[in-house]
């Protein structure tokens, strides 16, 4: 049996959540990090990025100055907004996602407008397609694919047009809590990628032993060699390590650029600026649920518990209320639409769901079956308090 689950005193993340610690008082790492960014000198850390981004801009001559890596979402818009403020000529790289939303592509595009030039890198949508469907039977998670390649195209095309900087985003160790010994971490390399890159144990090597498919169809699938990189002295930097992250703060910056909010909160959350890109992404949350009974409705109210925006009592309520339903729908596109694209029906994702529900987090009848809401969601065993 799992042994008794730990609710963080602080905020509302279960101990099931992956790499999490806690300390002594029953206090997450997540909110002890957050807690330890008021110790730390920003403007100093902001003058060290500075220091690291002139000698690369004088490196790089008539070159690009850095790749950002984007996905068009509200962080990747803040990203750009401020290497443009410290004066670089960034080259973005979109990893083009499998499913991309209307507002998706209006905020790519927005962001293009901001005044830098763009890369958007295709995989072939005919083995992504077989890959997601695979994936998400195998593993839980239809957008593994995703996962890597976001990783691993910006890291390609450095190594190709010889950009030695890859300016990322938040460290989520920091972020979202993690191992004590990785939040501090100022680096993204191939070792962070297998450790957290949410790739679950998965590697590209399986997609042609398992599937099949020629080693020749996932190049963009796989990470450029530790000699290449080291040759190339290729370094990912997190930006959040250098300015104090906020993902709220980073949507309504992003706003002031032109990034468009969704009409609505968006299905699975509780704002309406975030994973506005992809549209299998609801599909994605509702597996961590079944896996480890919290979500991306959690994930926010335990971001907003730290800033004070909520308090615990009040996440409690609204995670208890909108935590773990269903995807049915997603930004206005049904679930059965999505699924067509990976030719999977609606009964065998839930079948598949089923498969990953954690039994020991969520209640069963006598016959060790499932039980389920309305919605068809498994009804916790205990629910956050």
């Amino acid at each position: 049996m799992l042994s008794k689950i730990i609710t963080c005193k602080n905020c509302i993340y279960p101990s099931t959540k992956p790499d999490l610690e806690f300390d002594k008082s029953g206090i997450c790492q997540g909110c002890n990090a957050y807690k330890n960014r008021k110790k730390i000198n920003w403007k100093k850390k902001e003058n060290t990025l500075k220091k690291i981004l002139k000698e690369y801009k004088k490196k790089a001559e008539n070159n690009y100055d850095c790749i950002i890596p984007i996905s068009g979402g509200k962080d990747s818009h803040y990203q750009v907004i401020k290497i443009l403020e410290y004066g670089l000529n960034p080259l973005c790289v979109n990893a083009k996602t499998d499913k991309l939303s209307e507002i998706g592509r209006h905020n790519l595009n927005s962001l293009s407008k901001l005044g830098v030039d763009c890369i958007e890198v295709s995989t072939d949508p005919l083995i992504r397609r077989k890959i997601n469907k695979f994936t998400l039977k195998t593993i839980g998670d239809i957008s593994w694919a995703e996962h890597i390649t976001i990783f691993t195209i910006p890291f390609r095309i450095a190594c190709d047009l010889n950009i030695p900087l890859i300016i990322w985003g938040e460290n989520p160790q920091n972020e979202n809590g993690g191992p004590k010994a990785k939040e501090k971490a100022v680096n993204l390399d191939r070792a962070w990628l297998e450790e957290f890159g949410g790739l679950l144990g998965f590697r590209t090597s399986d997609l042609e032993s398992l599937m099949g498919v020629p080693k020749k169809k996932l190049i963009q699938y796989t990470f450029p060699s530790s000699k290449i990189i080291k040759k190339k002295k290729i370094k990912g930097l997190f930006l959040g390590q250098f300015l104090p992250w906020d993902g709220h703060k980073n949507a309504f910056t992003a706003k002031k650029y032109g990034f468009k909010f969704y009409n609505k909160e968006v299905e699975g959350s509780i704002v309406k600026y975030e994973n506005l890109d992809n549209l299998q992404m609801r599909i994605h949350d509702y597996f961590k649920f079944l896996k480890y009974g919290y979500d991306r409705v959690t994930d926010w109210c335990c971001w907003n518990i730290r800033r004070k925006r909520l308090s615990r009592k009040e996440s409690i309520k609204i995670n208890n209320r909108k935590s773990g339903k269903f995807p049915s729908q997603y930004l206005g596109v049904s679930l059965k639409d999505v699924l067509n694209e990976i030719d999977c029906t609606e009964q065998e994702f839930i079948e598949i769901c089923d498969t990953f529900t954690n039994k020991k987090l969520f209640k069963c009848d006598i016959n060790n079956k499932i039980l389920k809401n309305k919605d068809q969601s498994p009804i916790l065993r205990n629910k956050i308090t």
